[in-house]
């Protein structure tokens, strides 16, 4: 199982690197990947290295004390899709690995096999969960059911011309905002039309189907676990996707008023603080279609759904005894990420698995439209506080997931927490 010759020793640190990839590209924290690496070279006998874990960089370095020339290898991340059902197959294939079960060359047939393998859900089927997205967001607003079907043919339509673009090279910021303005422009015709709806129920939904919340709680945790150069990193990242959807329904919203669009802040709809079947509905089926549109495996498909369930009525029930908003979003989310973690450790896999999908119900799109629709307006004041309203909920979220999984790693045995997170180090502030 040890690495007999140097070109082994090169073998596994090429295989580590590449486990990396995977595990960084579909959203995995730093500090597991990092430890995913780790435990590959530790098994195949690689002593003294070193792991540096960036967002689109990793790189390993080998000291040898006996004075052999140190080797230093790095693997770009050129591609960073979630496919959440191939995470779980790379944390089994570690899992096996760690416990000596493989020899070197059985792994990196493994993993081939790993890369290889077809998606568990078809293209067109990831293109439906996106706009199905966005007509339960819809339905969990109040929507009505022709706002959910208007925001599942703009989230479609959206969806199609950004991969139009993408596959001409032009960059993704580009297409997220004109996905986003085509949402904010099928809601202006409504408006337009006089239609008898919610119309800005539709942009709303377009908005929680392109927000980043898998990349917000990676961030997060990086940064709870110390990790700042990643973490300072995915924050720009989320920074600059948020900024593609504000100009693209931005721009939308600035040109329907100026042509006499009768949009006013009165038209943005906020989700009831009920637990009556549709708000029910909607969150159910936020978090399904979210699942669906991470590739979870269908096995695991129910766990995610229950997760935004139980995250929307602890909101709600929080919210009804005075709890402010943000307290109410931070400790739902943290009792989803207690129960979700707990429950991914059950069935060995990912945490991130159930508590993503879980946090969709959430997610701050209608604070974000209303912050934008007020810009437009001219009322900059008010649009940059809800803007900062939105970008604080969002952290909550993501904040009260990572409390939910500390909670927990506080109260196991100590030889057991550290295999995965040495013991923290204290800087008592300074």
């Amino acid at each position: 199982m040890y690495a007999a010759s140097e070109a082994e020793g090169h073998r596994a640190m090429a295989l580590a690197l590449k486990v990396g990839e995977l595990l960084l590209g579909s959203g995995e924290a730093t500090e597991r990947v990092g430890g995913a690496m780790r435990r590959i070279t530790e098994t195949y006998g690689l002593r003294n290295v070193e792991v540096d874990v960036n967002l689109s960089a990793l790189t390993l370095s080998q000291v040898p004390e006996d004075g052999r020339v140190a080797t230093t290898a790095e693997r770009r991340v050129r591609r960073r899709q979630p496919d959440y059902d191939r995470l779980i197959a790379v944390h089994d294939l570690v899992g096996e690995i760690a416990s000596r079960q493989l020899t070197l060359a059985e792994t990196h047939e493994r993993l081939r096999e790993i890369t290889r393998r077809a998606p568990v859900y078809p293209g067109w089927a990831v293109t439906v969960s996106l706009a199905l997205i966005s007509a339960s967001a819809a339905v969990l607003i109040g929507g009505g059911v022709v706002v959910a079907m208007a925001a599942f043919v703009a989230t479609v339509l959206g969806d199609r011309v950004s991969a139009w673009l993408a596959r001409r090279g032009v960059a993704e910021f580009f297409g997220l905002a004109t996905a986003a303005a085509l949402g904010a422009l099928v809601a202006v015709l409504l408006i337009w039309q006089e239609v008898n709806v919610q119309a800005s129920a539709v942009v709303v939904g377009a908005v929680i189907a392109l927000l980043p919340g898998r990349p917000l709680v990676a961030c997060v945790q990086d940064g709870i676990a110390g990790e700042y150069v990643t973490a300072t990193a995915r924050l720009t990242e989320i920074v600059f996707i948020v900024a593609a959807v504000i100009s693209g329904i931005s721009t939308t919203l600035v040109v329907a008023v100026k042509l006499g669009v009768p949009i006013t802040i009165d038209n943005v709809p906020t989700a009831p603080l009920s637990a009556a079947f549709p708000q029910l509905a909607g969150a159910l089926g936020v978090s399904l279609t979210f699942a669906v549109a991470l590739l979870v495996p269908p096995r695991h498909l129910l766990g995610g759904a229950l997760g935004g369930l139980l995250i929307w009525v602890g909101f709600v029930f929080l919210s009804h005894h005075g709890f402010p908003s943000l307290v109410s979003t931070t400790i739902s989310s943290a009792l989803v990420g207690v129960l979700g973690t707990a429950y991914a450790r059950r069935v060995n896999v990912p945490s991130m698995v159930f508590v993503i999908p879980a946090i969709g119900p959430l997610l701050p799109g209608s604070v974000l439209y209303r912050g934008m629709l007020e810009m437009s307006l001219g009322e900059l004041s008010n649009g940059t506080l809800h803007l900062i309203e939105a970008l604080s909920i969002a952290l909550s979220l993501g904040a009260g997931v990572i409390l939910g999984a500390e909670i927990l790693r506080a109260f196991r045995g100590r030889d057991l927490a550290r295999r995965i997170r040495p013991a923290s180090r204290r800087t008592r502030g300074y």
